[in-house]
């Protein structure tokens, strides 16, 4: 329950970048982080002066932090909700502690393992009470709805009215849930072949090559490769060329930018990461776990070298998200910014972005590495 349908056409209209981007995530009321910085440093196409978070750790997982952090000390108020006092969450005006999933009840659904699981239905119990002040994402919600008026579109502020009226369509309630914490599964059928009888997501209702849609926003309506505006082979200076393509992966131990302050999984990897085949690392005076620096026309990151010979030699695969040191283990953290960083955020800029969607160049950024102190 997000309260999305209380959003009229004329403000839907006022999405950040919606008349950039008619197609991108705008259409759907989603905002990047390149609109947003820009409405709140430059006020276009009109001031943002608040901001609440909701766990999103902006500065360790968006790109170029140094303007981020500029954006949300530039704020007149910024209110940020999380489990931890992220880089994000240090420049908030308030930071409202969120219940862990263990202090809360949680609904869920759809398990993607087999066409079983995802008829699942579940009321994941409360294991211990919140500690401290601590309250759910969806009690913080319902509470601010009610204080500014919104009360009768957020059940009253009643997350338990909220929970049964979510789950009428299932014809479940609460208490049969609770009554079967290991779940229930709903008699749900799978409709094959629906595209004969209902068409496909497209104006048209077929598997369009060619899209209309497309070319009245002034793109390409037929699929062309189009090189990357940050990738070597569109590079025009001799001085400031970067030979190496930057990727990176996610990586089993950690999930974005969370989870390093766990000492069973920091053990396992302790340190940031950029795999680099052996003959492009040698060749830059480089051995297996030395520091390097990564750099890129919009900045730079560090990190330890792993050799890996299954990239191609052009290649460099790094991670991203570190930040957050685990005490336990004595292992330090990361600042989002400056020389000692390990921010993969540094390395992509925020103005080459992609003209129909918006998303940044985070797999193709040109780059070069060279060997740091230790």
């Amino acid at each position: 329950m997000t309260g999305a349908e209380l959003l009229s056409a004329g403000q839907r209209a006022k999405t950040l970048g919606i008349h950039e981007r008619p197609l991108g995530p705008a259409r759907n009321g989603w905002v990047t982080v390149r609109e947003l910085y820009r409405a709140i440093l430059k006020q276009d196409p009109y001031p943002v002066k608040g901001l609440l978070g909701f766990g999103s750790n902006l500065l360790s997982s968006r790109p170029d932090p140094e303007t981020g952090i500029e954006a949300l000390k530039s704020l007149d108020f910024y209110v940020h909700a999380d489990l931890f006092m992220t880089p994000t969450a240090h420049y908030a005006d308030v930071v409202l502690p969120v219940a862990s999933p263990w202090e809360r009840e949680g609904v869920c659904g759809g398990f993607q393992i087999n066409r079983k699981a995802a008829s699942l239905l579940q009321l994941r119990a409360q294991v211990i009470a919140p500690r401290g002040e601590s309250r759910s994402d969806t009690w913080i919600t319902f509470e601010l709805a009610r204080r500014l008026g919104l009360g009768k579109h957020f059940f009253d502020g009643d997350v338990e009215a909220g929970l049964r009226h979510m789950l009428r369509p299932s014809g479940l309630s609460p208490e049969t849930l609770r009554a079967h914490p290991e779940g229930i599964c709903l008699p749900l059928t799978t409709d094959y072949r629906k595209y004969e009888s209902k068409g496909f997501v497209t104006p048209s209702r077929c598997v369009e090559i060619y899209s209309a849609q497309l070319l009245d926003i002034g793109q390409s309506p037929l699929p062309e490769f189009v090189e990357p505006v940050v990738s070597p082979v569109s590079q025009s200076d001799p001085h400031e060329y970067f030979p190496l393509i930057l990727t990176c992966a996610k990586w089993v131990q950690f999930c974005i930018s969370q989870h390093r302050n766990i000492p069973q999984l920091r053990e396992k990897m302790p340190e940031p990461l950029i795999e680099i085949h052996p003959e492009t690392a040698i060749g830059r005076g480089i051995a297996e776990e030395d520091w390097i620096i990564v750099k890129s026309l919009a900045g730079n990151m560090r990190a330890r070298a792993r050799f890996n010979q299954t990239l191609d030699r052009s290649v460099v695969c790094s991670q991203f998200g570190w930040w957050q040191e685990c005490r336990e283990s004595g292992l330090a953290g990361y600042p989002v910014t400056g020389e000692s960083a390990s921010n993969y955020g540094s390395l992509v800029s925020l103005e080459d972005c992609d003209p129909i969607s918006g998303s940044f160049p985070l797999r193709c950024c040109a780059c070069e590495v060279e060997k740091s102190d230790p």
